[in-house]
């Protein structure tokens, strides 16, 4: 088939979907074969449609075509079978196995007896490799997950998962276009050419049935504008008059221009221009003939003519792509957008009552952390804010109402604080890194405070921003910098520099107080929309322009408005003042209702409020209950009355993942609704003393001001003295303080803080695990991604497995200091033993990886690379022998099959194992590597070599970025070939660095140095360091055998563990740490790989919960988190 045969299959497949063929479509994309649709595959494959699973995969490959759909087609089989065995129906099985399966006994016949010996057993997942087989659903979502990257990785696949970019309705915009070119033929072109069939050319000839009526702005890019009477262009439902088009706008906001203000209003400062004037003429034209938007909810109006309305004069500096962004009206996701999103079911929204929290006051406003997603900050009427961590059930900050400079503050705001001072929240919300958040008040003020974990809360910012009550607060970015949004009752929306707290805007337009505001962005265009309590709703750009929409909410209702996830549709939901609540989805192309959600009752007072997430659901408080949706069905999908105790219109917030729902309560309360992910999150960590105090997930970025470091003295042994730091060039920073108006109260230096020192064993709890081999040092050191056991590998190079039983003294089976483990073996005794080169083991570098199933392990000892099978021992392959031997695995986040690989010869060598190939060296280190991560958000690879350098690659093109160096301490000598370790923080952004002189804290991409921390010199080198699993805490093991716990957010110490503590006292030994290892679930637990060949488990005391406590911070005072770099020495 030709190329423009094979684009014309892609234009019809948009035309069908655009009319909702959908049975069409997906046939279409099975017959050519031109298109797989991921998201139709998801769907089928969550239902269990496996005959219509292979008939769809019938289009692209067969069975043996190679070995990746020879592995997609016996993984979909595989899959039937077991349904068929859980289900006991034995008939069927065998009926599979023999139909479907046979035809793999060809490739590997154990593999089929192993599968056919499935039938003798009463349960399947009696087979240890299936032991961990869940329900349907959990295991179809599995199985999806590796096909899909066995559909990525097949070259049948290859530019067939991506839809090519069309604008909407691009088949009919061409017929318009032939029309257009049919009539320029015209001998004698009438006025109104009248077209009445497809089917025949078109001719303006008096006995031609294709006459003339309307006319078009379709032009060609080839024939210039058509200057007499044209077509009308095509909508999907028949021929709608074509309107002169209004001002250029972005295309977001261009349909709802029905009625732009004719009033300029000025803005407090006159930012940047990136739009020309509104033309009058066009916008009096459009007053004449205002467009009537559609309230039909099933219908979506956005046609081939709002296109040629965007396309017409474009201002200055704004592209057509701006001009033509997509507004998701595709269902089948065919203009770009993802198609990997699973299909859901109402079990997939937070129902569950999994947890009450007694708040005290009654609750205003919410919102869930952006990353720590158990960290839910609440808002009171009574003023209050605190922040709760979910997992241990604690209030771990919390702050009363107080004006921090009232002498700063108004004649009117000190009046009325005299006369009442307090105020309610109106509005709490996160910033959307997580580092700060806002709070915004029933009188005048805003605050602004920084968090950085735990109780480590600081006043940031104070600004008066309205005259009366702040109804709403949010950040946006325009210009790429972050700033706040406020609105009040005083009828204004307003702009706030976030470092300074100078006003940048002011929007004035609204007759009524401004109830809401919804800052959003589309490519480059950075807008807001605001909505008044009477119900009108206007969007602003971030100039002097005034108000670009002027349209009245549904019902003239006090409306809130928020996007999707995915910032690709708009929602709004309100009340009016008779009662009526509307729950309406935008077409935003048209400024008119796509849909309007049933189910919402009328109400005596108050206003409903509703949430968004997984960009599928919607939720709103009526009725005292929660309601939810699905986003494309008007009809009310399902509810829950929290088990009772809500109130009317019930405050309500989900977290990022949509996992958790934190709803008020009508007792100043607050339950936490769970789904099974929820459930499952909350309750690995629901020994609330267990559970750390939350961190910041992003340091304070230098941009957004920075905080001066602590004026505390503390005398101990051991704790933190804070320095200049010096800078990867070793320029001396001064860090200043930006805040303004914080009202930072004294920091009391008479008071000496400790952190917590243990030297008894009775302090803490300690495990040395059984052992029967032969000792010999621990190299390398990691828990189960599970949790369940840990895994060695000694400098003989031979592994060590020690898995923890399930019983009544632990039900959850998880590695702890309180039960003894088995040190495990299969029954033939065999041992994942590395191939060695027969050189000085002292000489070599051993390293492994655990599979992220923790089914396999990669490891190297100095010989070649082995890969075992973690179930038996036996080694699968070997592979890559020496010389360059392998210093450091690290496996890709997305893809298995890869592995970075570091050498000892200074490179990194990037292999896929399922073919066998080295893809690419990377070269740029001068010693050998030590360390290696992936950071799967920023897509970058970080390496660290014994020349103390980091390097940071890209993990696509893997082309080099960026390399520091990293600074020795002064008066501090490194060893020649001292490791330096690299680990993301779970925010995939920051960075620790460990070297045997120093843990420092970088920055991603970029390698920016945050903070560094250099330990006392008779503690003698770091040995090794890790977050924690939570990221919250460091451990850090010294060659003096002591363990330190630091606080990741402020480089300070928590907790020191003497060798007294978990070592049996032995003058003349010299036992120290050499790796540490973090619980992947239980932010306390680590355990120690010793010099002699021991490993120790420690956890603090059950009554302690925790290792120790942070360093006080009141105010703002406290330690620095841009940059100050902390010292363990005395001061002096």
């Amino acid at each position: 088939m030709s190329s423009l045969s094979r684009e014309l299959v892609f234009l019809i497949l948009q035309f069908l979907d655009e009319e909702k063929f959908k049975d069409a479509v997906h046939k279409l994309e099975q017959e050519s074969g031109f298109y797989f649709n991921m998201r139709h595959f998801d769907e089928m494959v969550a239902a269990g449609e496996w005959d219509e699973v292979e008939k769809y995969l019938s289009g692209f490959t067969k069975v043996d075509d190679n070995r990746y759909s020879m592995k997609i087609f016996f993984e979909i089989r595989k899959q039937k079978y077991l349904e068929a065995l859980d289900k006991n129906d034995r008939p069927k099985a065998v009926d599979i196995l023999v139909k479907d399966l046979k035809v793999f006994s060809a490739f590997n016949e154990d593999l089929f007896k192993e599968i056919t010996q499935l039938l003798t057993l009463d349960n399947f997942r009696d087979n240890e490799q299936l032991s961990k087989y869940g329900d349907t659903k959990s295991a179809r979502s599995i199985m999806l997950l590796e096909l899909k990257k066995l559909i990525e990785a097949n070259p049948l696949f290859r530019d067939k998962l991506t839809f090519p970019s069309l604008k909407n309705a691009r088949l009919r915009t061409l017929i318009n276009q032939s029309l257009n070119w049919q009539h320029q033929l015209c001998k004698s072109p009438k006025q109104n050419p009248d077209i009445k069939t497809l089917f025949v050319d078109h001719s303006c000839g008096q006995s031609q049935p294709n006459g003339a009526r309307a006319p078009s702005p379709v032009t060609h890019p080839l024939m210039g504008a058509v200057k007499s009477g044209v077509f009308q262009p095509l909508g999907p439902h028949g021929v709608n008059p074509f309107q002169q088009a209004p001002a250029p706008m972005p295309n977001a906001l261009a349909g709802w221009m029905t009625n732009p203000s004719q009033v300029a209003h000025p803005s407090a400062s006159a930012g940047p221009i990136g739009f020309t004037a509104p033309n009058n003429a066009a916008a009096a034209a459009m007053l004449k003939r205002p467009r009537t938007p559609t309230n039909n909810p099933t219908v979506d109006y956005q046609t081939a003519e709002s296109e040629h309305m965007l396309k017409r004069s474009r201002p200055f500096g704004v592209s057509d792509e701006v001009n033509n962004m997509n507004i998701n009206i595709l269902p089948g996701g065919f203009t770009g957008q993802s198609h990997a999103q699973s299909s859901y079911s109402s079990d997939d929204l937070p129902k569950a009552l999994f947890m009450t929290l007694s708040q005290g006051s009654a609750v205003k406003s919410m919102d869930f952390h952006p990353v720590q997603q158990i960290l839910l900050l609440v808002g009171t009427a009574t003023g209050e804010i605190m922040i709760w961590e979910l997992g241990g059930r604690e209030r771990v900050a919390h702050r009363s109402f107080k004006v921090w400079d009232l002498g700063q503050c108004s004649v009117a705001l000190q009046a009325s604080m005299t006369s009442e001072y307090s105020a309610s929240v109106n509005r709490v919300m996160w910033s959307p890194d997580g580092t700060f958040f806002g709070v915004a008040y029933s009188k005048h003020i805003v605050h602004i405070y920084s968090y950085h974990g735990g109780d480590d809360l600081r006043n940031h910012l104070e600004i008066e921003a309205h005259s009366g009550s702040v109804n709403d607060l949010a950040f946006s970015f325009p210009n790429k910098q972050i700033c706040i949004v406020t609105c009040g009752d005083d009828r204004l929306i307003k702009v706030w520099d976030a470092v300074s707290g100078a006003k940048q805007y002011t929007f004035e337009g609204h007759e009524a107080p401004v109830y809401s505001i919804c800052p959003h962005h589309k490519e480059n265009i950075q807008f807001i929309f605001s909505t008044a309590i009477d119900g009108k709703i206007k969007a602003w750009l971030y100039d002097n322009m005034g108000s670009r929409v002027d349209y009245d909410a549904p019902g003239h209702s006090s409306t809130t408005m928020a996007y999707s996830a995915d910032g690709t549709r708009l929602f709004s939901c309100g009340t009016n003042k008779e009662g009526e609540s509307y729950l309406v989805e935008w077409n935003e192309s048209e400024g008119a209702v796509k849909r309007t959600f049933i189910g919402l009752g009328k109400r005596a007072g108050g206003i409903v409020q509703f949430d968004t997430t997984k960009n599928r659901f919607l939720a709103a408080g009526d009725e005292f209950t929660i309601k939810f949706w699905e986003m494309d069905n008007i009809n009310m999908l399902t509810t829950t009355d929290a088990d009772g105790g809500l109130p009317a219109s019930p405050c309500l917030r989900f977290n990022k993942e949509g996992m958790l729902l934190a709803v008020s309560t009508s007792d100043n309360g607050i339950k936490i609704l769970a789904n099974t992910d929820g459930v499952r999150l909350l309750r690995s960590m629901e020994n609330a003393t267990r559970v750390a105090s939350a961190s910041v997930v992003k340091p304070q970025p230098p941009t957004l001001g920075s905080f001066g470091p602590p004026s505390t003295s503390v005398a101990t042994s051991f704790v933190d003295r804070v320095v200049p730091m010096v800078s990867m060039n070793g320029e001396n920073r001064n860090l200043v303080d930006a805040r303004p108006r914080a009202a930072e109260e004294p920091l009391d230096k008479s008071r000496i803080w400790k952190p917590t020192e243990i030297n008894e064993p009775s302090q803490c709890r300690s495990l040395k695990l059984p052992d029967n081999l032969t000792a010999s040092r621990v190299t390398r050191l990691i828990y189960t991604n599970s949790g369940l056991a840990i895994l060695a590998l000694a400098a003989n190079a031979v592994h060590k497995l020690w898995k923890w039983p399930r019983n009544e003294r632990n039900p959850t089976g998880k590695a702890n200091a309180s039960v003894v483990p088995q040190l495990w073996q299969p029954s033939n005794g065999t041992l994942m033993t590395n191939d060695t080169n027969d050189s000085n083991p002292e000489d070599t570098v051993p390293c492994f990886a655990l599979s992220k199933n923790d089914s396999y392990v990669m490891s190297a000892s100095g010989g070649k690379i082995s890969l075992f099978n973690m179930m038996t021992f036996k080694t699968m392959t070997t592979f890559m022998p020496p010389s360059p031997a392998a210093t450091f695995l690290a496996f890709h986040p997305q893809d298995n099959n890869v592995i970075a690989i570091g050498m000892d010869d200074s490179s990194i060598q990037i292999y896929n194992v399922r073919v066998d190939e080295v893809k690419t060296k990377l070269k740029g280190h001068q010693k050998r590597i030590t360390g290696l991560a992936f950071s799967n958000s920023l897509n970058v690879l970080i390496s660290a070599g014994a020349d103390s350098q980091l390097c940071v690659w890209t993990s696509d093109g893997w082309e080099k970025q960026t390399n520091k160096y990293l600074q020795i301490p002064a008066g501090r000598a490194a060893a020649p070939q001292a490791d330096t370790r690299v680990q993301f923080h779970q925010d995939q952004t920051q960075l620790l660095v460990v070297h045997e002189t120093q843990i420092a804290i970088f920055e991603a991409p970029k390698l920016e140095c945050l903070k560094q921390w250099v330990p006392r010199e008779a503690s003698g080198p770091i040995t090794h360091a890790t977050y924690s699993c939570d990221s919250q805490s460091i451990f850090v093991s010294f060659e003096d055998a002591s363990v330190g716990v630091l606080s990741a957010s402020t480089l300070r110490w928590r907790c020191r563990i003497n060798p007294t503590s978990y070592l049996p006292a032995n003058p003349s030994s010299r036992v120290h740490p050499l790796v540490i290892a973090a619980h992947p679930s239980d932010s306390n637990q680590f355990a120690l790989g010793l010099n002699d060949g021991a490993v120790v488990v420690l956890e603090p005391l059950e009554a302690e919960g925790k290792w120790g406590t942070l360093p006080p911070a009141e105010n703002g005072a406290g330690p620095s988190t841009s940059g100050a770099a902390n010292s363990d020495q005395h001061q002096r």
